[in-house]
């Protein structure tokens, strides 16, 4: 792996995540910086620094991002505000950021009470559940997606592998993952979890549907 300059911001919207696992904010580090590692990035992303902002909030918060982003009244387990469409990327892209300052890749927002109930249907732990959805999240925010079979089975083989390195169970092994099914209507509709707000500039939508909490950031070299 190549040396990165990453820091991840923490965001605990909500205090019901306090203690959720042990160890958590570690782990949740953990977990976004090999998302970041091991995904494929465009070149001109050697030459500087990122963020990568992971709030943790509750099903309230995220049923209205929901509602707003994806037309979908109802929470749901993560979702991704990309800073950049990665697929369109051009350098000239991070030229807006000053060079001493990190780049904001973008904001992964997780809902406790959704999360916690699908680890318990799923009989997995916490912290494993978590880990994947935040390293889903930090893949989305770098161009991955899963609309079509090839694009799926390429982002979740990733995930796997990630979390394999990071001594978590393959989440896959007893499901049958299918690519988003794309609907014709007059609002096009993302991936499961994924959609870039408009006129989103340095600090995403989500961070402003909420009052901005005291924060943990981290720098790893």
């Amino acid at each position: 792996m190549n040396m990165i300059d990453l820091s991840i911001l923490i965001d605990r919207a909500s205090a019901k995540w306090k203690n959720a696992f042990p160890k958590m904010d570690a782990k949740i580090e953990q977990a976004a910086a090999s998302a970041f590692l091991n995904a494929r990035k465009p070149g001109g992303f050697a030459k500087r620094s990122f963020e990568v902002a992971v709030i943790l909030s509750d099903d309230k918060t995220v049923k209205t991002l929901n509602h707003v982003y994806r037309d979908k009244d109802k929470p749901t387990n993560v979702l991704s505000f990309p800073q950049f469409n990665l697929r369109r990327f051009k350098s000239a892209a991070l030229d807006v950021f000053p060079q001493k300052m990190p780049v904001p890749l973008g904001d992964v927002v997780l809902a406790l009470e959704t999360v916690r109930r699908e680890a318990k249907d799923q009989k997995k732990p916490l912290e494993s559940h978590v880990a994947h959805l935040v390293i889903h999240g930090v893949l989305h925010l770098l161009g991955y997606d899963h609309m079509n079979a090839k694009d799926a089975k390429s982002m979740e083989k990733l995930e796997c592998d990630i979390l394999d390195s990071l001594g978590y169970d393959d989440p896959y092994r007893d499901t049958v993952v299918l690519p988003m099914k794309k609907k014709t209507s007059s609002k096009r509709k993302t991936a499961a979890a994924k959609k870039k707000p408009a006129a989103k500039k340095k600090k995403a939508p989500a961070r402003k549907a909420k009052a901005r909490p005291v924060a943990r950031r981290k720098k790893l070299k």
